[in-house]
């Protein structure tokens, strides 16, 4: 078994809102950047993988933000690996600034075969991740899963250069930046923590057109984004 890792940042001009504070979107960079780090130091990061032409993709992601630190703040995040089967595995991350835990989350991912586009079979990993694995249980319950609505508002926006990644899909944090700035200002700004689920369901490549639909529910917010007619990714947003 091996142990938790931590990794520590400072909170830069580029990276906080209006507020002078972290942006929600900025705190979840931060927890995929150190998923990154640690799976590439523990020797099942992206570049062992497009070796053998496959690569990581996030599918569930739920995170919980109790505050958001201030910009030059220090943050440590801990993150480490629990779970994993045949087709997915679940990384986890705690967030912990001057103030306490800021936020906390827990991530699926799977292995994806970049010349197909198909799942790959998480067994070939078995080795390298039973050597990652910790006994430590995941620190916010699994991300929910999101059923279909129907929207109450949407648009259409064309994906461009800046939406996609490595992987030539929209990023995962375009998606979020999407959600937010369908949220109202004030809901942001006032709020005293929030929950964020996201499912993601398939790939929007570059060319695609982007279809936004949201529905509020008082302090709720569900959101679908699709392209072409097929559902890519669902999200429920929580404001406390």
């Amino acid at each position: 078994m091996a142990t938790i890792s931590t990794y520590n940042y400072t909170i830069q001009p580029q990276d906080v809102d209006f507020s002078l504070r972290a942006s929600a979107s900025s705190l979840i960079s931060y927890m995929l950047n150190v998923a990154g780090t640690d799976a590439h130091l523990k020797g099942f990061g992206v570049d062992a993988l497009q070796g053998q032409s496959f690569t990581w993709v996030l599918s569930r992601l739920a995170v919980e933000i109790y505050h958001q630190p201030k910009q030059y703040e220090d943050i440590d995040i801990d993150t480490w690996v629990n779970d994993f089967n045949r087709l997915s595995s679940t990384r986890n991350f705690r967030m912990r600034s001057v103030d306490g835990v800021a936020a906390i989350g827990f991530s699926q991912w799977c292995m994806l075969n970049m010349e197909t586009r198909q799942v790959v079979d998480m067994n070939l990993l078995k080795d390298v991740y039973e050597r990652a694995m910790v006994d430590e249980p995941s620190p916010i319950s699994a991300p929910a899963r999101l059923r279909e609505i129907e929207p109450t508002t949407t648009y259409s926006r064309p994906v461009r250069y800046s939406d996609i990644d490595f992987n030539r899909h929209v990023n995962t944090l375009r998606y979020i930046d999407i959600i937010f700035d369908n949220v109202p200002l004030e809901l942001i700004e006032k709020n005293n923590g929030m929950r964020l689920d996201i499912n993601f369901i398939a790939e929007a490549r570059y060319g695609d057109t982007l279809t936004i639909g949201s529905l509020a529910e008082q302090n709720v917010w569900k959101f679908d984004i699709s392209a072409e007619g097929k559902r890519l990714c669902s999200a429920r947003l929580e404001f406390k």
